[in-house]
């Protein structure tokens, strides 16, 4: 902890990457971690096109859920240690792979959502999108003018992630002095490789999880603890 202290104290330029384990202790489950999402129902059914275009009612019904789930959490202490360490750093980028705006909400603002947001929906076919309140998508509306049809605006498995995005991130991760990699479990890529394949050699990388990741034995730095927990004593 003394030594990650002193290298974000000298650091002109931090990255951080964040997963779905920094929004555990707002009351999001993770999507790997026990009690889980994915244990009631398989990825290919709720998180890809395919399953979508099978049954979209299905898809949306628990979209909406988590869209609900989303607005009644609140950001936790490690939400707002990472917007304040932004306002101390002349060069930081945060990267997410959540898709909650719980960041945004606890005040960062140079933020790269890569896998998008729950805020709002967009159709299939012409891109249109529509900003979503708490109900979510009402599942009569699923249908968009155009022919297409109104999907959650996120990336699902085996899509893409939005090219300006994943080039800002990329970029910074390859400039950054300092790395942070919290509440991830690093298996997800391409973003798990921001941490190490993009990060410069010089990099100083430091994991802030509980549990062991994909990457911990590649790391210059654990930190066995939450994010809650650890990012205000990093800046206390």
């Amino acid at each position: 902890m003394e030594e990650l202290i002193e290298r974000l104290e000298r650091a002109r330029s931090v990255f951080v990457l964040t997963g779905s384990g920094i929004s555990a202790e707002s009351g999001l489950p993770t999507f790997r971690g026990v009690g889980g999402m994915w244990r009631t129902h398989r990825v290919e059914e709720l998180a890809s096109p395919e399953g979508f275009a099978r049954n979209p009612q299905l898809v949306w019904t628990w979209y909406n859920e988590r869209n609900g789930a989303h607005r009644r959490a609140a950001p936790n202490a490690g939400h707002y240690a990472l917007a304040e360490l932004e306002r101390r750093t002349s060069d930081f980028t945060l990267a997410t792979q959540n898709v909650d705006s719980l960041h945004m909400r606890a005040g960062s603002r140079r933020l790269l959502e890569l896998h998008g947001s729950l805020r709002t929906a967009r159709c299939d076919a012409c891109g249109a999108r529509r900003p979503l309140d708490a109900t979510g998508l009402p599942l009569q509306e699923i249908e968009h003018g155009c022919g297409g049809m109104l999907r959650p605006d996120i990336v699902w498995f085996g899509e893409p992630l939005p090219e300006a995005a994943w080039r800002e991130a990329a970029e910074a991760a390859a400039r950054a002095e300092v790395i942070l990699v919290v509440g991830t479990s690093a298996v997800v890529y391409p973003a798990a490789a921001l941490a190490t394949r993009y990060a410069s050699r010089e990099a100083y990388v430091a994991e802030i999880n509980p549990e062991e990741t994909a990457i911990s034995d590649r790391v210059n730095c654990v930190i066995r603890s939450t994010a809650a927990d650890a990012l205000p004593r990093l800046l206390r």
